[in-house]
C-alpha cells in the first residue's frame, strides 16, 4: 500500500521554505507593518532565494494568502492585504 501523501503541503512550504527563513507566526500578527518588516528582514537575510528580496517577500505573502483561503478570518485577510501595501512601502515601491 502506498504511503499516505501529506494533505497540507502548503503548511510545510510556509514552515520550511527554501527561499526564506520566516519568523514564527509571522502571518498571525495583527499589525500589517510588523508583518511587512518581518518579511523584509527575512528576505534580505536569506542567501537561498532565487529572486530579489522584494519579490521573494511578496511572493511568500501572496502564497500564504492564496493557500490559507477560506481558513483565514476576514479580519486576518484584511491585515495580510494591508501588509502588502506596507511591504511595498518598506521596499520603496509604488
Amino acid at each position: 500500500m502506498k504511503t499516505r501523501v501529506k494533505r497540507r503541503w502548503s503548511g510545510e512550504v510556509t514552515r520550511r521554505s527554501n527561499a526564506l527563513d520566516l519568523e514564527s507566526n509571522v502571518f498571525k500578527q495583527s499589525s500589517p507593518g510588523q508583518i511587512a518588516r518581518s518579511l523584509k528582514r527575512s528576505a534580505e537575510a536569506s542567501r537561498r532565494r532565487k529572486a530579489g528580496p522584494y519579490q521573494s517577500a511578496m511572493s511568500m505573502l501572496n502564497f500564504y494568502i492564496n493557500r490559507a483561503g477560506s481558513n483565514l478570518s476576514g479580519k486576518q485577510k484584511d491585515v495580510l492585504i494591508r501588509a502588502k501595501n506596507e511591504l511595498r512601502k518598506a521596499f520603496h515601491k509604488k
